[in-house]
């Protein structure tokens, strides 16, 4: 009987094994998971599952009754998927991606205030068009920005966009006297109170109980109709129709969406014809070479879980993300 510890992969349909991860063929057994049969299969016998691919019904209805799976680990910064009873409500320790995305997705997040401002998409429908069409754009600088969400991503993206000028507020669980990258930083429930000052609204928050639909008709009601809503974080914490009718209703200026209620976004999604709403394909993060990080930190943090040490970036279940303090 092998005494290497067995890692069960959960991985998509149409995808093999993830880059890097033969450097522990040597050491653990590894079993890619990528349909029912061989999720069903593998888990019992798992001490660890990694996570690629999030298909929670899938997850969920293969779960055995009895397993000695000692830690999960998500390759993604949220993890709502994976709070399923059996796992939420169970010791298993859950980690998660923390750190590898911040920078990317701040970037993102920055080219996105920038396009807005510069009105790069008008540019390039008139370079469609061979018009030269001149007008004035927006200055960034001293423009007031809101993340909601003011955890390692959010504070990414306040440095970011605090380098260039913008004044940054942040909005989190609590609220935080001083903080070295918001200016301020306020409690979730005074959200409504904050939005009629922003210029830019970023919601780089996890989905939890607390922020699904968090944006619907009273927070774009509230929002100023020359502001801007990107959302990097959840798709469910937006309520789609409600932003349609927003917009119809010039109830904001636009939107950068890099999430969805629906992944992928039908054709025929009525948010598709908006000429300023910016839609990309849940992509905000992957930047080239970013599979064989997420791998590199699995493997530090199998490193730490040999040796018996505390695993970095453990996720609160309660709560559904690492916990600033980590």
């Amino acid at each position: 009987m092998s005494t290497k510890p067995a890692i069960a992969v959960l991985a998509a349909a149409d995808e093999g094994w993830p880059p890097g991860l033969e450097a522990l063929e040597g050491e653990a057994e590894l079993k890619l998971c990528n349909d029912r049969g061989s999720l069903s299969r593998h888990l019992p016998e798992a001490d660890i599952l990694l996570v690629t691919d999030f298909r929670t019904e899938l997850l969920e209805d293969v779960w055995p009754r009895e397993h000695r799976i000692g830690w999960i680990h998500a390759t993604s910064a949220g993890v709502d998927a994976l709070m399923i009873p059996p796992i939420r409500d169970s010791a298993i320790p859950v980690t998660n991606a923390r750190g590898v995305f911040d920078r990317p997705i701040a970037e993102f997040v920055l080219g996105l205030v920038l396009s807005f401002a510069k009105d790069f998409p008008g540019s390039l429908r008139y370079q469609q068009q061979c018009r030269w069409q001149h007008r004035d754009t927006e200055r960034i600088e001293g423009q007031q920005a809101l993340v909601v969400g003011a955890g390692s991503i959010g504070r990414q993206i306040a440095r970011l966009l605090g380098a260039v000028g913008m004044r940054v507020d942040g909005v989190a669980r609590s609220a935080r006297d001083s903080d070295p990258d918001f200016e301020r930083v306020h409690p979730a429930d005074s959200l409504l109170e904050h939005l009629p000052d922003a210029d830019f609204v970023v919601i780089a928050a996890p989905l939890t109980d607390d922020t699904r639909g968090l944006f619907g008709a009273g927070a774009f009601r509230a929002m100023k109709t020359s502001a801007r809503l990107i959302n990097i974080g959840r798709g469910p914490i937006v309520q789609t129709d409600a932003l349609i009718r927003a917009l119809e209703a010039g109830e904001l200026a636009g939107a950068g969406l890099d999430v969805f209620e629906e992944e992928p976004l039908p054709a025929d999604h009525p948010l598709w014809g908006f000429p300023n709403v910016l839609i990309s394909a849940h992509m905000a993060g992957d930047v080239v070479g970013w599979r064989e990080t997420l791998i590199r930190q699995f493997i530090d943090h199998f490193r730490c879980w040999q040796q018996g040490r505390d695993l970095p970036n453990q996720v609160d279940k309660a709560r559904g993300y690492v916990p600033p303090a980590s």
